[in-house]
C-alpha cells in the first residue's frame, strides 16, 4: 500500500527541463516519487524522492496551474507529463488530478504530451480521445513476459493491458509512440524478448520506438538488490555491468554507470534489425546517451513546427 503525503506545491507547476529532448517544453510533474514502484527508476536517486512506498501528491496543482496561466502573457502549446513520475499512477488522488490538469488544459487548447507504464482509467482515455488532435503520449513497455513486468514494475499496467489501451488510443487518432526504457542487459536485450515485443507494437499500430539501456545509479542497485528474487535474473543483469565506469549524462548534469558505448551499440543494432523488419523506426535518446548519440527521442511529442515557436519560449517571459 502506498502513503499518500499530501502537501501544497511551493514551486511553479509548469517547469523547464534542462535535458534537450524537452527543450522549450513546459513539464509537470503531479508527485515526487511514484507507486509504480519501478525497481530500477531513476528518480530513486533525487533528492526530492519520498522513499520506498511514499507519494507526496500536491494538492493544489490545479489551482496553481490555473493562477499560472492567468498571469501568462502567451500559453504554452503544449504540456509534457512527467519526468519523474507517471500521470496514471493507481492512487485515486493521482488520477482525479490527472483528469482534472489534462481537462483544464484541453479545453483550454493546450495539448498534452505523457508518457505512461499505467493504466489509463477509461474516463481519461475519453477524455484524451474527445480531444485527440492535441493529444500525444509514449507507452512504456520494457517486455511482454508478466514475470519479469511484475519483477521490475510491480504496481504498473500488465503488458495485455498497455498493449490494449495503446491500441485504443491509437484508433482514437491520437499519435502513440512506444518507449522501451529501460533495456535490461542480460534479461531484455536479446531477441527472444525484442522480437515478440516489435511484433505487437507493429500490430496495433506503433511505428517509433525510442529506447535506452539500463543505467545505474547507487539507489537503483539497492533497489534492484532489495526487491528483485529471481537472482540469477539479477546476478544476470549486473554482472553486465562487470568494469564499467561512470558516464555524464543529461548535458553532463548527472553522472551513472553505463554500459561500455560498443557494448550499448550492440543492443541498439540488434534492435534496430529486429524493428526493421515490423517497419518501426527507432530513436536514440541523446541525453541518456552522449557518447553514441546526438539524436532526440521526441519524449515531448512530434508537434508541427509552429507548435514549437514562440508559445513555449513566451511561457517562461516575465
Amino acid at each position: 500500500m502506498t502513503q499518500v503525503i499530501p502537501i501544497e506545491r511551493k514551486s511553479a507547476v509548469l517547469t523547464p527541463s534542462s535535458l534537450a529532448c524537452l527543450a522549450h517544453v513546459p513539464t509537470v510533474n503531479l508527485t515526487a516519487g511514484c507507486a509504480h514502484e519501478c525497481r530500477y527508476c531513476y528518480a530513486r536517486g533525487y533528492l526530492t524522492h519520498p522513499g520506498e512506498g511514499k507519494v507526496t501528491f500536491y494538492t493544489n496543482t490545479l489551482a496553481k496551474l490555473r493562477e499560472e496561466l492567468r498571469r501568462k502573457r502567451k500559453k504554452p502549446t503544449t504540456v509534457y507529463f512527467s519526468p519523474s513520475s507517471d500521470p496514471f499512477q493507481p492512487v485515486p488522488e493521482v488520477l482525479d488530478m490527472a483528469y482534472d490538469v489534462f481537462r483544464f488544459l484541453l479545453e483550454s487548447e493546450i495539448g498534452v504530451t505523457f508518457v505512461t507504464k499505467g493504466r489509463i482509467p477509461e474516463r481519461h482515455r475519453k477524455l484524451l480521445a474527445a480531444h485527440a488532435p492535441l493529444v500525444q503520449g509514449r507507452i512504456g513497455l520494457i517486455t511482454l513476459d508478466p514475470a519479469v513486468a511484475s519483477a521490475f514494475e510491480p504496481r504498473t499496467a500488465t503488458p495485455v493491458v498497455r498493449l490494449a489501451q495503446t491500441a485504443e488510443l491509437i484508433g482514437a487518432g491520437i499519435l502513440l509512440d512506444a518507449r522501451l526504457d529501460p533495456i535490461l542487459p542480460g534479461v531484455t536485450d536479446g531477441p527472444d524478448c525484442l522480437e515478440p515485443l516489435c511484433a505487437a507494437l507493429a500490430g496495433i499500430g506503433v511505428r517509433t520506438l525510442a529506447a535506452s539501456v539500463l543505467f545505474l545509479r547507487p539507489a537503483v542497485i539497492g533497489s534492484l538488490r532489495r526487491h528483485v528474487g529471481d537472482k540469477p535474473m539479477l546476478d544476470r543483469l549486473l554482472n553486465s555491468f562487470a568494469g564499467s565506469e561512470p558516464m555524464a549524462i543529461h548535458a553532463g548534469n548527472s553522472r551513472v554507470r553505463a554500459l561500455p558505448a560498443s557494448a550499448r551499440l550492440e543492443i541498439m543494432e540488434r534492435l534496430k534489425s529486429i524493428a526493421h523488419r515490423y517497419g518501426l523506426e527507432v530513436l536514440i535518446c541523446g541525453c541518456k546517451n552522449p557518447d553514441i548519440s546526438s539524436g532526440s527521442c521526441h519524449i515531448s511529442g512530434r508537434w508541427p513546427p509552429a507548435a514549437r515557436e514562440g508559445s513555449q519560449l513566451g511561457l517562461f517571459q516575465p
